[in-house]
Order: structure tokens, then C-alpha cells, then sequence
């Protein structure tokens, strides 16, 4: 645990502007290019391969990326990390079923799977553990909390999704369930697995790796968003349910940016647990919620993961800002030690 935080720690400054994440500048303009080039007959083909591969080859980085012995060292604060498994795979669902009632009158069908769906993913990492640092919260438990997020999302979002969207997911049948086994659950466990041997090569050339976890889910949204304009998908969507979307989501994460704060505060977790809680619990992570996506909606993946974009970025701004304002909060707890100190690397990738 302590080496993890030795790695992310950085000198840093708190952000002084709202941040406009550069990879989602990268998304938009890999859904402009497949909106003018979306890839056809062979094109298409080769296309849907590479996104298999490169989904296998993200969650076999993941599987590898992630220390199971630093996850399970952080479950003496298991309270705490129970509180923020329930606001992601409970609460979260729970408030996306309760949005059914906004069918037709303000979302499209389609559009609210892929609201539901976003409710589903397991919470980001690197943003969680940056924003509880910058705030001055209990980083250590933003660590622990989003492992065991994406932990528990790999096996807990494609049951969710089974569960409730059904056949909206793409038709989920038992061929889904063998899909998702093997492009998601297979390589994560093989990167466990082999994380002894190259975790160290992992972790050296976490920069490179980056760029390549980058790429592929740019592949990702270049294959899903060509299927969706070749089968006119996006006729569906007009600019005003598109801003009727942005205000729900901004909604959806008001309300669990308040039940997370208040509702740590109800439970009596100290002021530095309620930071962590608060990010961890709030926030749904871009890198895996992509990838899981094209597996579970297959050609109707691109409006599936358009809700989830959106939310990614605008967590990223609305986060910034309340970070800002707990480390200037003259009744936050005094710092004990070295885990307090400001972190960077929020990742547009962030797992």
C-alpha cells in the first residue's frame, strides 16, 4: 500500500481552471471521424476483430495492473468500503430504474439504457485517489475503494446488466454470458495471474501502456460508432434530447455527490473518509464501462456508451471544483501524515 502511494505521489497544483479532459476531445473526434468514414463491409470486419483483441488485451493490463495483496490490506476499513461498493452497484441502480419514468417524454428508450448502463460501471480509480488527495481526504481508502470497484464491476456489471436491461443489452443470452467470459473475465484473471512475472514490466512502462490503453479504446469507439451510422442509430438522437440527457446526468451525479457527503456524515465516517467516499462513490470509470459496453450492446453500442461520456467529463469538472473547495475548507481535519499529500495523474483513461 504505501509503495502505490510513493508511486502516484507528484508535485502538483491544484487546478486552477475547470478541466476539459483532452481525451474525451480524442473521443469526440474518433465519433466525428466514424460519423464521416465509418468503416463498411471488410472495413468492418477487420475493425470489429481489432476491438476484440483490444478489449481482451485492456482488461488483461487491468488484471495485471491491479495488486490483490494491496486490495486485501485495505479491508480492515471495510465499513468504509462497503459504503462505496452500495452507492455504485445499489444506489446508482437503483436511481437508474427510477429514471424509466422520464421514457418518452424526455429520454428515448435508447438513450435511457444507456443511462441504466452507466449506472452500472464500477467506479474510476486515478481520478478517485487524485481528487481525495487534492482535497485532503484519506487517500489509502480512494485506493483501496476503486480497486475493489473494478474488481468487483468485472464479475458485478455484466450480471447488473443481464439482470436489468435484458434484452436491451444486444439480446443477452447464454452466447452473451460466453462472450463476456471470454473477452472480459478470462483476460483479466490470466493478467493476475501473470502479474508476478510482468507486473514490474507493467509498472516501468506504465507511460507506454497508457498510450496503448488510449488507442484501443479509441478503436472501441471508432467500431461501435460506425456500426451505429451504418444502421442509422443516430437518427434516433436530436440536440434536444441530447440536452435533456446532460441535465438528468447532472442531476443523477448531484444527487449522489449529496447522498455520498451527507449520507458518510450520517454513518459517522470521519471528514477524511467522507472525501474519499464522496469520489469514489459518485463517479463511474470511462475505461471500463467502453470496453464493456461494445461486449454487452454489440451494434448498439454507440448510444450505449454515449451517456457515459458525457458523465465521464462532466465528473471530472464538478469534482474539480468540490476538491478545490474541501482543501480550502478551514474545518477540515489536521493532516497526520504523509498520505494527505496531493497526488496528480487523472487519466482519461481513468479505470
Amino acid at each position: 500500500m504505501w509503495s502505490t502511494v510513493k508511486r502516484l505521489r507528484r508535485p502538483s497544483r491544484l487546478p486552477s481552471r475547470l478541466p476539459i479532459d483532452p481525451y474525451i476531445l480524442l473521443l469526440l473526434g474518433t465519433v466525428g471521424l466514424a460519423a464521416l468514414v465509418p468503416a463498411r463491409g471488410t472495413g468492418a470486419d477487420v475493425a470489429s476483430g481489432a476491438s476484440t483483441a483490444a478489449i481482451a488485451f485492456l482488461f488483461f493490463l487491468y488484471g495485471a495492473r491491479l495488486s490483490t495483496r494491496e486490495a486485501l490490506d485495505g479491508l480492515k476499513h471495510w465499513r468504509l468500503h462497503v459504503t462505496v461498493l452500495a452507492c455504485t452497484f445499489v444506489v446508482f441502480p437503483l436511481l437508474g430504474l427510477a429514471a424509466r419514468g422520464l421514457v418518452p417524454v424526455i429520454l428515448t428508450d435508447p438513450l435511457y439504457q444507456g443511462l441504466l448502463f452507466l449506472t452500472l460501471v464500477p467506479s474510476t480509480v486515478q481520478s478517485s485517489i487524485a481528487f481525495t488527495s487534492m482535497a485532503r481526504g484519506n487517500v489509502p481508502a480512494a485506493i483501496c475503494a476503486g480497486s475493489f470497484s473494478s474488481l468487483a464491476g468485472i464479475v458485478l456489471t455484466p450480471l447488473l446488466a443481464a439482470g436489468l436491461l435484458g434484452g436491451a443489452g444486444g439480446g443477452f443470452s447464454a452466447d452473451s454470458l460466453i462472450e463476456i467470459v471470454l473477452q472480459l473475465l478470462v483476460p483479466f484473471a490470466a493478467g493476475q495471474l501473470l502479474r508476478r512475472w510482468i507486473g514490474g514490466f507493467v509498472t516501468r512502462h506504465k507511460k507506454v501502456l497508457g498510450y496503448v490503453d488510449r488507442g484501443s479504446i479509441l478503436l472501441v469507439v471508432y467500431t461501435a460508432f460506425s456500426e451505429g451510422m451504418v444502421q442509422g442509430i443516430w437518427s434516433q438522437v436530436s440536440p434536444g434530447r441530447l440536452g435533456a440527457l446532460l441535465v438528468v446526468e447532472a442531476v443523477l451525479l448531484g444527487v449522489m455527490l449529496a447522498l455520498t457527503w451527507y449520507g458518510g456524515k450520517a454513518l459517522r465516517f470521519g471528514r477524511a473518509d467522507r472525501i474519499a467516499i464522496q469520489f469514489a462513490g459518485s463517479k463511474k470509470s470511462l475505461a471500463s464501462g467502453l470496453p464493456m459496453a461494445s461486449v454487452l450492446f454489440g451494434a448498439h453500442a454507440s448510444l450505449a456508451v454515449l451517456p457515459l461520456m458525457l458523465f465521464h467529463q462532466m465528473q471530472l469538472m464538478v469534482c474539480a471544483v468540490i476538491a478545490k473547495r474541501r482543501a480550502r475548507d478551514p474545518e477540515r481535519e489536521p493532516e497526520r501524515d504523509q498520505f494527505t499529500q496531493p497526488l496528480t495523474g487523472i487519466s482519461g483513461t481513468d479505470g
